[in-house]
């Protein structure tokens, strides 16, 4: 996200930060009861992305840090908001600081450690049980209208702001409701020769047969055409884009879950988790209908022009709008793969720091009760308005994406289990999808 404000820090320091942010995590989980530090960093997760943005907004006296995972287009929007929060309360200055979530995770649990906290934080509705169990975040009931607070509490969407609540206790402000769903770029279905009033698939079949007309290689073949070479394609029909989220949207298509009801036991290892990833796999090596994303990033393939139908978040929004004004496009729902709809939904959530007192407090709750008053503006970045009043205001034609993929959650959606450990579950299923999908291991 290119800005004239925003300030990257250096790979070297951020990679030193790293290093001790991995060993504070660490000590923490030696502090409970039942953990190992293996469990918590599994030497198969991934490292995070060593970058970062900051950016300075305001002048005033009282400064707020505020801290977010908000990267992708999404992030130029909370630029806008965050900068007429100041303007409007001069006597603030907020010091934002962008990060990757994998970053965002481990930084935030060394930050409490060391003792120097962010003021305001976003996260995902998923990661409350984690973190608050950790007593990061203050609770929040006094900001709503039924502790005499300015925010009206009926206007907020369920099951989201259920999902906020932890022993009768509010901990955060919802943000917005997001997830994932289906983006066409019909540039590539006119040099398909496929007509761009083409309904959305309604089967797995129907999908197929509309993948291999818009995959092309070199010599305008498709992938059941003799001769189709593989090697050389020009123009993919779908991809696969952050996998895991995709994953859980196929998992929960043919019936499964990440946990049991309990949330005592793993059930991604089932029936229909075997399902799901095998769908994903064929898409690969079966139809060629899509690029291995090890290899393809399918967020910057579907911007370059080379993939047709990609599936992949609301927050996709502002890179189309903003940056590919060249790409005519529409949007589908969740992409079907499994014999019922379903998709990954999730919500942003804003925290205020369990550390704060007196006149910092105060600040960071005017931040938080501002920030959810103008959830109009925060509707631009792609994501669904927390607020009802805000959706129901939205211009069709607009914010096609948001209504659409918005209605999509209400009807199909699910959110994540509200596990204490869900980022170690992330972490260890994580790898294992990756190397099924570029062939180091079985589906099963």
């Amino acid at each position: 996200m290119p800005s004239s404000r925003k300030t990257i820090i250096g790979k070297s320091v951020l990679l030193t930060a790293l290093s001790i942010t991995a060993l504070l995590t660490m000590l923490m989980a030696a502090m409970v009861p039942g953990k190992t530090s293996a469990q918590t960093n599994p030497i198969n997760t991934p490292a995070p992305t060593a970058t970062t943005a900051v950016i300075q907004a305001g002048t005033g006296s009282m400064q707020l840090v505020y801290w977010n995972g908000l990267t992708g287009g999404d992030g130029t929007t909370m630029d806008k908001m965050v900068d007429a929060f100041v303007k409007d309360n001069t006597d603030i200055s907020v010091r934002q600081e962008q990060y990757v979530w994998d970053t965002l995770y481990q930084k935030l649990q060394a930050a409490f450690v060391a003792g120097e906290p962010p003021d305001v934080i976003v996260l995902h509705n998923s990661e409350i049980p984690q973190f608050q169990k950790l007593g990061l975040f203050a609770p929040v009931d006094d900001l709503f209208d039924t502790n005499g607070g300015p925010l009206p509490l009926k206007d907020f969407t369920e099951p989201a702001l259920d999902a906020t609540v932890i022993g009768g206790k509010h901990y955060g402000v919802l943000l917005d409701n997001h997830g994932f769903g289906t983006w066409v770029n019909l540039n590539l279905f006119k040099s398909a020769g496929v007509d761009e009033n083409t309904a959305p698939p309604k089967s797995p079949d129907e999908f197929i047969k509309l993948a291999t007309k818009l995959t092309l290689d070199k010599n305008g073949k498709h992938p059941d055409e003799a001769g189709f070479d593989l090697q050389n394609v020009t123009q993919w029909g779908t991809g696969i884009d952050w996998t895991r989220v995709q994953f859980e949207s196929f998992l929960y298509q043919f019936g499964g879950s990440v946990v049991s009801a309990d949330l005592k036991t793993a059930t991604i290892n089932s029936q229909a988790g075997q399902q799901a990833l095998q769908a994903m796999y064929d898409l690969i090596y079966k139809y060629h209908v899509a690029p291995d994303p090890n290899k393809t990033n399918g967020y910057n393939a579907f911007q370059a022009g080379t993939i047709a139908i990609m599936p992949t978040g609301t927050w996709f929004r502002n890179n189309l709008v903003d940056l590919h004004k060249e790409i005519k496009w529409t949007v589908w729902p969740m992409l079907q793969l499994g014999p019922k709809p379903g998709v990954w939904a999730s919500a942003h959530v804003m925290f205020i720091s369990s550390t704060l007192t007196g006149d910092k407090l105060a600040a960071a709750k005017k931040m938080v009760v501002y920030l959810s008053n103008h959830n109009d503006i925060w509707a631009q970045s792609g994501q669904v308005p927390a607020r009802i009043s805000v959706q129901k205001g939205l211009d069709p034609e607009t914010y096609k994406s948001n209504i659409l993929f918005g209605q999509g959650f209400q009807q199909f959606g699910r959110l994540e289990p509200p596990l204490t450990d869900l980022v170690e579950v992330q972490n260890a299923f994580d790898p294992e999808l990756s190397a099924a999908l570029n062939g180091q291991k079985t589906v099963k």
